[in-house]
């Protein structure tokens, strides 16, 4: 149920067209919603470079916009499936030729000219128009029917790689923990994949921003993962680097001891500021010919965004890291000092070069250490839905992102303020005239090391909430991407790294998008707690009506802990946050109803002995008699631990994103102390899939 939002006297009739032919809703969400007011539509149409302030703009802008429609010859890129033949709105005298991306090109006879063949290969490619009144090109991408798909059920674990600590971490989870996690869950449990939080680069500030969600850059991995002894020049160290590193390492066993106290938090700033130090140490030792050739091949294959990324990181250790307040001639990447500024910041732009292609050779390490455990999926990686407005990507790309917009939610019956989560998106015309290309480099980036890739918020393929600078969430609008392009585009990426996809759509989500993510071969996310049956009552979903495409789970990062529902702790948290919306007493008395469906459902099923409590196992038993491809076990679960990751509605309230995992008491318990806890076999048991031998366990 959407909430309505304060009346406004409806926008002229010409705004609203205008808004409406640039792909902006011009109603809010919801049976009868309410008409986007024309302040909240301007701004949003300034965002698309749309000037309509004034009815004389709107109407200029709005004839503009049709004649422009009028003289295209073609549209600035077309994504096609293949498979299918595609019909193009061009003159009827129009010649096509089609030059393909690995060489060789396709002519089309003339009778047929305004449709595209069924049979053109895989790839982005490039469409040529021969017409009389003219010529024209567009990029032509051809994408697969459907997405790779999952080797066959599964189930894994669902970790914040930060809150893994080893005895070997200096201070919160790194990628040598992601290794070592993989290789335990795989070989020693039968897991067949590990799903992350984000793993992006924070935005490079003291106190920096610890949510994986808000990152100055997407297609970059953060060096504050690396764990330092696995570089390969750390065996090289000698003499005063060799003491100096020896003392680093000591300094981070004592944090690491910090953390792993009573109630201990991780201090992400701390761990890079030592591991910073140690990474200036083992840039300076000469790499061997070997290396030194893998990491020209490197640079060679990340190219211009590589470049970028590493000059504003140098930028940002000189000027801060808002690029906003920079010298205008730095603020942005074509600007007239920046060829100087990298001339002057060599030694730096090198360092940061070196710092990705670090996190590079990790998370290899660690994909393959999944695969080899025999894991048929092995490492799920986790693509935010935007990036901090402040950041690397917002500088490099601030081309095709609109400005003076935030991604946000509108007001519905759970917030009826909405949310804006301070995250640019893209700008949909500008996304088009690049070909995607933009999008498509960070897909392949994201999916690189990745046996599937989770898409934050996917729905945002569809469309995005756009909130204005200095409006408030409630005054947003939805703006439409093109979801067959979106689709296309993440179908070949996913394709050609044979990567599959899983999407996060939980919340508000429009009618038609999960069956067209589901045709596409895009997994969804079902939460236990959040399956039910709402068109007769609301009551429980049995196991047999959810859908088999799905990853299947009890929890999440912004959820309660399994523990922490099955003992209402999650309740009391919120009451102790002042977060309640009704008496504390009406919300434990709804949570314990909860608690009883659950029961009387599990008993109806056979799933819950006589006398045996509801617990975690009984829990992960019902899912795993859903026909879920994926069920993912919180990893926090295997030892009790009552603390959600992430409190949405807290910012200094509660300790967001910086939790060891930890036991009942609060106590954190290290990776090593997991692998001996005996939830783990027990869990491993309940989920493995049946044997040829046994179809009935």
């Amino acid at each position: 149920m959407q909430v309505p939002v304060q009346d406004a006297p409806p926008p002229p009739a010409e705004l609203v067209a205008l808004a409406q032919a640039c792909g902006v809703d011009t109603r809010h969400p919801g049976p009868g919603g309410q008409a986007v007011g024309a302040r909240t539509l301007v701004a949003v149409l300034a965002a698309l470079g749309v000037v309509a302030g004034t009815p004389e703009q709107v109407r200029e802008a709005l004839e503009r916009h049709r004649a422009e429609q009028r003289a295209r010859l073609l549209p600035p890129c077309v994504v096609v499936r293949q498979g299918r033949r595609t019909a193009l709105d061009v003159p009827a005298d129009a010649r096509l030729h089609v030059e393909l991306e690995g060489g060789g090109s396709w002519e089309l006879p003339c009778g047929h000219s305004h449709w595209l063949p069924a049979d053109l290969p895989l790839g982005r490619h490039t469409l040529r128009a021969d017409t009389s009144a003219g010529k024209a090109q567009a990029v032509l991408i051809v994408a697969p029917r459907k997405l790779p798909q999952l080797p066959g059920r599964s189930w894994g674990f669902l970790a914040q790689l930060y809150s893994v600590l080893s005895e070997r971490s200096w201070g919160m989870g790194d990628l040598g923990d992601l290794a070592e996690l993989a290789q335990w869950a795989g070989a020693g449990l039968g897991a067949g994949f590990v799903q992350i939080n984000p793993l992006h680069q924070a935005l490079p500030a003291d106190p920096s921003d610890p949510s994986p969600y808000r990152p100055s850059s997407r297609r970059f991995a953060d060096p504050v993962h690396l764990r330092i002894e696995a570089v390969p020049e750390y065996a090289y160290l000698e003499g005063n680097r060799r003491d100096q590193a020896e003392e680093l390492t000591r300094r981070a066993a004592r944090l690491r001891g910090e953390v792993l106290g009573h109630d201990g938090l991780i201090d992400r700033d701390a761990v890079w500021r030592l591991k910073r130090e140690a990474l200036e140490l083992l840039h300076e030792v000469p790499r061997g010919p070997g290396g030194e050739a893998e990491y020209e091949a490197y640079q060679r294959r990340e190219g211009e965004w590589l470049r970028r990324h590493a000059l504003w990181n140098a930028l940002a250790e000189v000027h801060g890291a808002d690029w906003h307040h920079w010298p205008k001639g730095l603020r942005h990447p074509s600007g007239p000092q920046i060829e100087q500024a990298a001339k002057e910041l060599a030694d730096r732009v090198e360092f940061h070069r070196w710092l990705a292609w670090q996190v590079d050779r990790q998370l290899a390490h660690a994909q393959r250490s999944a695969r080899e455990a025999g894991m048929p999926v092995g490492l799920i990686h986790d693509l935010a839905v935007g990036a901090h407005p402040d950041g690397a990507d917002a500088w490099a790309l601030q081309d095709v992102l609109a400005g003076g917009i935030s991604v946000g939610a509108p007001p519905d019956a759970f917030n009826a303020h909405g949310q804006d989560w301070g995250l640019p998106p893209w700008r949909p015309d500008a996304l088009a005239a690049a070909g995607y290309a933009p999008y498509a480099e960070l897909l392949r980036a994201a999916a690189r090391h990745a046996g599937a890739l989770r898409i934050d918020h996917v729905m945002g393929l569809f469309r995005l909430w756009w909130v204005p600078a200095g409006h408030p969430p409630t005054e947003g609008a939805y703006v439409r991407y093109d979801a067959e392009a979106m689709l296309g585009v993440l179908a070949l990426e996913a394709h050609r790294a044979g990567t599959a996809v899983i999407g996060e759509d939980l919340g508000t989500v429009e009618p038609g998008v999960r069956e067209e993510l589901a045709e596409r071969g895009v997994l969804g996310t079902s939460v236990l707690w959040f399956e039910r049956d709402w068109r007769s009552g609301g009551g429980i979903l049995p196991p047999e009506r959810w859908r088999p495409d799905c990853l299947a789970t009890l929890t999440t990062h912004d959820l309660p802990s399994t523990a922490a529902r099955l003992s209402g702790e999650h309740v009391e948290l919120r009451h102790r946050l002042g977060l309640l919306a009704r008496p504390l007493g009406e919300e434990q008395a709804e949570a314990a109803g909860e608690l009883a469906d659950w029961r009387a459902e599990l008993d109806r099923l056979g799933l819950l002995t006589p006398g045996e409590p509801l617990s975690m196992p009984v829990l992960y038993r019902f899912l795993r008699a859903t026909p879920a491809e994926l069920v993912g076990v919180w990893l926090p679960d295997l030892v009790g631990d009552p603390r959600p990751q992430n409190l949405p509605g807290t910012w200094d309230q509660y300790p967001n994103w910086r939790l060891p995992i930890a036991d009942g008491a609060g106590d954190p318990v290290t990776l090593e102390r997991l692998a001996t806890a005996p939830a783990a076999r027990l869990l491993a048991h309940l989920l493995a899939p049946p044997s040829p031998r046994n179809p009935s366990h």
